[in-house]
């Protein structure tokens, strides 16, 4: 029985009936890793030797009768920005090369507490700034669908894991699309919960008002375990809703009829892939087949969004990576001869030039002269991306687009930046509003998947991973294997 590529609730069901145990199970993971990381290169840091002493533990609790978590036992990766106490956390960064945090984060808290089980850090755009996972420091992860394509990013390593079969579950980060993105071009489910439903107090900062920690799996009901461990109030993060957590597993049920599905025209306008709109053309029809309500609206600044968030964005990471001086922590420079310069080397030595870039542009927007053209300007648009988002869900329960106008495309470093910058444009508004978004996937284009967008009203992830879990159900392309070490 090829264990990775089981679900997270197929795994529970045979660890609590004795048919394998977690140490089983963890070693059939990283014999997997060992099989085809290589290739993949999913990962940034493993921990194998403390990952077998918890499944250890979790199967003595089974022996001795103990009730157990649905995630306890099962292994799974953590992005490598989010805090693990005593396991490296680098960011894919140069600057935290060597850190190894003196706390966990909170939803690492969450999962310890469930008995989980961490493989590794799975590897990131540099500071999660990318949508290629090409920023990284240490390597560019492959797409298991086609090693020479991007994974996307910039959790694009946690994507890859799960399509290659190197975890069970994974953590990820959503900035602009950076759990979403990537789960659609690895084939895979991803959701970003509505912002303050889970804690981001661990998690490195990038722009704080738009990051959100969220799983991606390999099937909507694994995304609503995770949901279930990793969400609720936190102290120590100030955005963090003290809002009741429901059981998001309740919502799964195959149901759609009366549901009314949104589709906004500009998501479906120049630049989206014929292809890939033909493949989102045929999920519209078949919530219709279901019972589903089809409405066609508008989002009028929608064609705004992608600039509103890179001033909003570097602005804010200008001001979150100012602490990366060469002083407190992180890369020094030894060989300047004076403090301004061991900070200018520290920092130019540490940062690759996605980072600088994004600095620059975010320092220059909040300087004298330019913060209310630019920066101020910006909020206010935000605030309109809300309001429309706010009509939109007068007319329909949920909101239905592409996850990316286009699948995943060649890893060659050859794309400049703006070209990528705009290719977020389906996942950033949904950071803008701090809606719920899940990405799930619906089809293939040129042997590629194809990932489609769900958005939910504020707090209503029920309502989102009901339709996504009716969608898959009617589905096997949650069920397709990445064609990677013997796969087919």
């Amino acid at each position: 029985m090829e264990l990775y590529k089981s679900t997270i609730h197929e795994l529970h069901e045979l660890l609590v009936n004795k048919k394998i145990s977690s140490v089983e199970l963890t070693n059939a993971l990283y014999e997997r890793i060992d099989q085809v990381e290589d290739q993949v290169k999913a990962y940034v840091t493993l921990d194998k030797e403390n990952a077998l002493a918890q499944a250890a533990k979790v199967d003595a609790k089974i022996a001795a009768g103990e009730t157990i978590k649905p995630l306890a036992g099962v292994p799974g990766a953590i992005k490598d920005n989010i805090s693990t106490k005593g396991l490296r956390t680098t960011c894919s960064s140069k600057m935290l090369e060597n850190l190894n945090p003196i706390y966990d984060a909170h939803v690492i808290k969450n999962l310890r507490a469930d008995d989980t089980i961490f493989l590794g850090k799975t590897n990131m755009d540099e500071f999660a700034m990318g949508s290629t996972t090409e920023s990284s420091f240490f390597k560019t992860t492959c797409n298991p669908w086609n090693l020479t394509r991007v994974p996307g990013g910039s959790s694009g390593g946690s994507a890859a894991a799960i399509a290659a079969g190197e975890a069970i579950w994974t953590l990820g980060s959503d900035t602009g699309g950076s759990i979403r993105q990537p789960a659609s071009f690895n084939g895979c489910v991803g959701i970003k919960p509505t912002y303050g439903r889970v804690s981001r107090y661990g998690c490195v900062a990038f722009a704080s008002s738009l990051d959100q920690i969220g799983p991606i799996t390999r099937d909507v009901t694994d995304a609503a375990i995770v949901l279930n461990t990793i969400c609720g109030v936190d102290g120590h993060d100030s955005t963090s809703l003290p809002v009741e957590v429901p059981d998001f597993t309740k919502a799964l049920k195959q149901d759609v009829k009366g549901l009314k599905i949104g589709l906004p025209k500009e998501y479906f306008g120049a630049g989206l892939d014929p292809k890939v709109e033909s493949e989102i053309s045929k999920a519209v029809e078949q919530y219709r087949a279901m019972g589903a309500e089809i409405v066609e609206l508008s989002l009028p600044h929608t064609e705004y969004a992608v600039i509103t968030y890179y001033i909003i964005a570097p602005a804010e990471a200008s001001a979150n990576l100012a602490r990366f001086d060469g002083v407190r922590y992180g890369h020094r420079n030894m060989n300047a001869t004076s403090a301004p310069e061991m900070t200018t080397l520290s920092r130019t030595e540490g940062f690759g030039s996605e980072v600088q870039r994004r600095i620059m542009l975010g320092t220059y927007v909040l300087s004298s002269g330019y913060y209310d053209a630019y920066y101020k300007k910006a909020m206010q648009v935000r605030t309109l991306i809300r309001r429309d988002f706010e009509e939109a869900f007068k007319q329909c329960d949920v909101l239905l687009t592409p996850t990316s106008p286009v699948v995943a495309y060649p890893i060659d470093g050859k794309m400049d930046p703006l070209s990528i910058y705009l290719l977020d444009v389906c996942t950033i508004p949904v950071n803008l509003a701090g809606l719920p978004g899940i990405s799930v996937p619906c089809g293939f284009v040129d042997g590629m998947p194809v990932g489609m967008q769900l958005i939910g009203k504020p707090l209503d992830e029920e309502t989102i991973l009901r339709a996504a879990y009716t969608f898959e159900q009617a589905n096997d392309y949650h069920k397709v294997i990445a064609p990677i070490g013997g796969d087919k």
